[in-house]
């Protein structure tokens, strides 16, 4: 009887089973990464969520306490109104105790939003400094494309170096007056970050 080469079944079904529990045990170390790195991302998730949350909730806060305190909110700033005359100065002071300062109107927006009050009220404009050269409370210059005074204002008459804005229908109704007449304000603040 002759014997023919007959390949060794038994080291062909280990070899085999050798691949088989190898590609096992890559596909279980791959669902294990898989799955640490699955964890990772909610969990991060769920922390940028909770800082999300926290910010947003102390915004609610400063909304509240800020209205609580007779402060109104408008395209994200807060305008308190006095209800109470003062000085150009004695305003400014009053609104940087409050964390403001006098309001810088710096959109047609905002214009038409201070016109709503209706009484005459000192805006953050000024030219103390330089006669003619107007300037914000924040230091920056009047935009001279950007302007609301009345007809033949300002006009520097009896010393008058503080803006005001006056109470009357007109969209230009800003004047200039006297720093030591007295008038309401209106302070402006922004939203806390």
């Amino acid at each position: 009887m002759d014997y023919e080469n007959v390949p060794d079944t038994s080291a062909r079904k280990r070899k085999l089973c050798r691949l088989v529990v190898l590609s096992f045990g890559l596909l279980f170390i791959l669902q294990v990464i898989l799955s640490i790195s699955l964890r990772l991302a909610l969990h991060q998730a769920t922390k940028n969520e909770t800082k999300e949350e926290e910010s947003l909730r102390r915004k609610l806060n400063i909304f509240d306490l800020n209205t609580e305190q007779g402060w109104v909110y408008f395209r994200g700033d807060f305008y308190y109104i006095s209800h109470i005359k003062k000085s150009w100065s004695d305003s400014r002071e009053d609104c940087l105790q409050r964390g403001a300062d006098l309001v810088i109107i710096s959109s047609t927006e905002e214009q038409n939003f201070i016109r709503l009050f209706r009484r005459n009220t000192w805006i953050g404009l000024s030219d103390t400094e330089e006669e003619g050269t107007w300037k914000w409370v924040d230091g920056s210059l009047l935009n001279s494309s950007f302007r609301y005074w009345r007809t033949g204002e300002p006009n520097s008459l009896g010393d008058e170096d503080c803006g005001e804005m006056a109470a009357n229908d007109e969209e230009n109704c800003w004047n200039d007056a006297n720093c030591r007449d007295e008038n309401f304000w209106i302070c402006e603040k922004k939203v806390e970050q």
